[in-house]
């Protein structure tokens, strides 16, 4: 599921300059500036990596004058400087249009900009390839200019160098190719990828819902190469239009529908050396997920997970290349659903390995032998693991990101391999994401809060800090700067509900407080995500200030259902969708309606996608506590939406019917009482623009009065500097009229 992007522009605001300032310093805040550059964030840096060698930090960053321009910049540690290493210009004669593969995989990928959007590093140190534009360049540090490895028609996807560095590997054309760095000789490996069978890809779902991009694996030796084979015959078949602004397209796809047929997943070993082919025996059940496969330290043992189709059960399985012979590890299992992650780490003592687990009711790290006997739990308690940074295994060490002192803030964190000891290293309040060098000597922290933008510096494996390697402060040169006089820092803190659930809420209120104040309730509220976080917010946090400054009360509040405060607290919603959340989300309106600013007959209500299926559930069962909202994209019938999403939340609908008969927006819509907005991109592949129209029709069949703005040819993110600066205009808009907040 995708969440929103949002955002502003400048205008002098003069009745708050001083006489002796300059008015260049005292700006109004509007929704047109969010999109013209430089980016009001000041210089954001994205993927950030410490080079293999430890002498460089690596990003991507947009340019000056175009900031979804994306180019390769490097950080030199020793001497203390910051280059260009490579601009995207330089290295295409035109744009380049993108496949609809990767239109697609982009958009599972929530990859947005151009340039150079992703990039890998050689195991070495010495030498970079990045992907542009479906084709491949690889630069060895010092040279004069980067090497184009591939020049084709076909638009290559999944590009990746070996862990060796001694091949490059590609798909084209649903089938898996390498070629060698040396000679340049290209080899096809798989033949038989064609219509419904994908070699080496990874499915929708796999995509969209797993967060498993890719369909191959090399061994850490570069001898085999796992991969799956997908057939998707099995998969229903739909015809979906995609409008723009001067066609249609019927588009066939094959979308596997909450209790349809899934693909039929296959997986493979490859011996490059022979060319043998051997195929991982999945075992008797078809109707199975495969959502992670890694190979051990040792390049002998290819694990994989399989998920039964109700993920309810989750196994950790080994496979020997040289006898064929498998074992399962581990188990886990659940009377609800069992969240997948990405922390399964095998050591380099080729022994044991690191396994996440949330049997405990929250996610923490296990060190298991790599015949699956468990040593000990490392971390415990009533908090998450957010991922793992690093393992040093000299030092006995694990670096993990969690939430052990608040739920509302990120900290790297150490666990001690040998006697479970945890230290907290990070001490910054807010929140901060880390890239660590290979070895674990050294990280970055990319940190922010809610009015901090990303600020980026490098610290030695204790905390301590080298340098910044963007301070990115609000000075007078900083593009945030003029508008500071009307900043707004919002209040985060909990309140209780009625069944004494603590929930966390942030709250923006204008400076000037009048009588009473109209709230808009920005609102997520599904699974896997939290909005209540000490964090920059990007677009979104700027269009709360633009709205606080025009005199909203802005308010959040994650309910029960989000995520990282524990399985238990995610849970309420199984078979349920729809019901704790927005009694959640009226709890925060109670909690609204006691303090003395709030008009409680002003309370709007505006989310999208699972936030926009909120909005519509607010709207239609909690009338008497929102008088408008606005749904973006939203769901409207659990039983248009993807298999492995809705079924782990709403169990099968072939079983559990009436779950979702009770789910769906449309028993609920005939009660409507207030305003209401819906918006879509018409060319959705996600939540499709059809579970609008279909409450579109709904609704003028019940005769209910509705506002609409569709977006030809965009997407579930409905991308576009322009199509933003309308779609937040509309938005506000609407809130204005309905709120008489019209400007005076």
């Amino acid at each position: 599921m995708k969440q929103l992007a949002c955002f502003m522009l400048c205008s002098l605001s003069s009745s708050l300059v001083h006489a002796s300032e300059n008015t260049l310093d005292n700006q109004t805040l509007s929704i047109e500036r969010i999109f013209q550059s430089p980016a009001l964030q000041g210089s954001k840096k994205n993927k950030l990596k410490v080079s293999p060698d430890g002498k460089r930090v690596t990003f991507l960053q947009g340019k000056k004058d175009d900031y979804e321009r994306l180019d390769i910049w490097e950080y030199d540690i020793s001497s203390g400087k910051t280059q260009l290493l490579f601009d995207s210009n330089n290295l295409q004669s035109a744009p380049a249009e993108l496949s609809d593969e990767e239109k697609a995989r982009r958009e599972r990928m929530r990859l947005s900009g151009t340039g150079i959007v992703s990039y890998q590093w050689a195991k070495d140190g010495k030498s970079l390839l990045f992907p542009l534009d479906g084709d491949v360049f690889h630069y060895s540090l010092g040279a004069k200019k980067a090497k184009q490895l591939l020049d084709t028609q076909a638009f290559e996807t999944d590009i990746k160098l070996s862990p060796q560095g001694n091949f490059i590997s590609y798909v084209r054309e649903q089938n898996l190719f390498i070629q060698n760095m040396d000679s340049g000789r290209e080899t096809q490996l798989t033949f038989d990828g064609k219509d419904n069978i994908k070699n080496a890809m990874a499915e929708f779902v796999a995509q969209e819902e797993m967060k498993r991009m890719t369909g191959y694996w090399w061994s850490p030796d570069e001898k085999r190469i796992a991969f799956i084979q997908v057939d998707e015959s099995p998969v229903e078949q739909i015809t979906r239009s995609e409008i723009y602004a001067d066609s249609i397209k019927m588009i066939t796809q094959r979308y596997p529908s909450a209790g349809t047929n899934n693909v039929t997943v296959k997986l493979a070993i490859i011996e490059l050396a022979s060319n043998k082919v051997a195929w991982v025996d999945l075992g008797k059940e078809q109707d199975i997920y495969l959502p992670r496969v890694k190979w051990m330290a040792d390049s002998q043992h290819l694990t994989y997970q399989l998920q039964t189709r109700d993920q309810q059960s989750l196994s950790l399985n080994s496979y020997n290349v040289q006898n064929q012979t498998q074992t399962t590890l581990l188990t886990e299992t659940s009377d609800t659903w069992v969240n997948l992650h990405k922390d399964l780490r095998f050591l380099k003592d080729k022994k044991h390995f690191i396994w996440a687990s949330e049997r405990s009711g929250y996610k923490h790290l296990y060190l298991y032998k790599n015949n699956g006997e468990l040593v000990k739990q490392l971390t415990t308690g009533d908090w998450v693991v957010d991922k793992i940074a690093a393992i040093d295994e000299k030092k006995q060490l694990i670096y993990f990101t969690g939430a052990l002192d608040t739920p509302i803030e990120r900290h790297l964190y150490s666990v001690s391999l040998t006697n479970a000891t945890v230290k907290k290293i990070t001490k910054r309040s807010g929140t901060h994401a880390i890239s660590f060098s290979h070895d674990g000597s050294v990280y970055v922290d990319s940190f922010s809060t809610t009015n901090t933008p990303q600020q980026v510096s490098l610290h030695k494996a204790n905390g301590q800090e080298i340098t910044w390697l963007n301070e990115n402060k609000i000075s007078p040169s900083h593009p945030l700067y003029p508008f500071q006089q009307q900043w707004v820092k919002p209040e985060i803190s909990s309140f209780k509900t009625t069944d004494g659930t603590e929930l966390y809420y942030r709250l923006y209120k204008p400076k000037k407080l009048a009588d009473k104040h109209p709230v808009i309730v920005f609102t997520y509220g599904g699974p896997h995500a939290q909005l209540v976080k000490d964090s920059w917010q990007g677009n979104r946090g700027l269009l709360m200030q633009y709205w606080v400054n025009k005199g909203y009360v802005v308010f959040t509040v994650d309910n029960r259902g989000s995520n990282y405060r524990g399985h238990q607290f995610e849970a309420p919603i199984y078979k349920k969708m729809g019901q704790i959340e927005v009694q959640d989300q009226v709890e925060g309106v109670k909690f609204l309606r006691n303090l003395p600013y709030v008009d409680a007959n002003r309370i709007g209500i505006h989310g999208h996608s699972y936030g926009g299926y909120m909005a519509l559930m607010g709207m239609f069962k909690a009338g008497e506590y929102f008088q408008a909202g606005v749904a973006g994209a939203p769901v409207t019938d659990w039983a248009l939406y993807d298999t492995h999403y809705t079924e782990r939340y709403m169990g099968n609908p072939k079983t559990d019917s009436a779950a979702y008969v009770a789910s769906s927006v449309f028993p609920y819509a005939k009660d409507l009482k207030g305003k209401l907005l819906i918006y879509h991109g018409m060319a959705d592949d996600n939540v499709l623009f059809s579970h609008s129209t279909k409450l579109y029709k709904h609704l003028q069949d019940l005769a209910i009065p509705f506002e609409s703005m569709d977006y030809p040819g965009k997407k579930h993110s409905i991308r576009g500097k322009n199509t933003g600066i309308h779609m937040y205009k509309t938005i506000t808009n609407f809130f204005d009229n309905h709120f008489d907040m019209e400007e005076k």
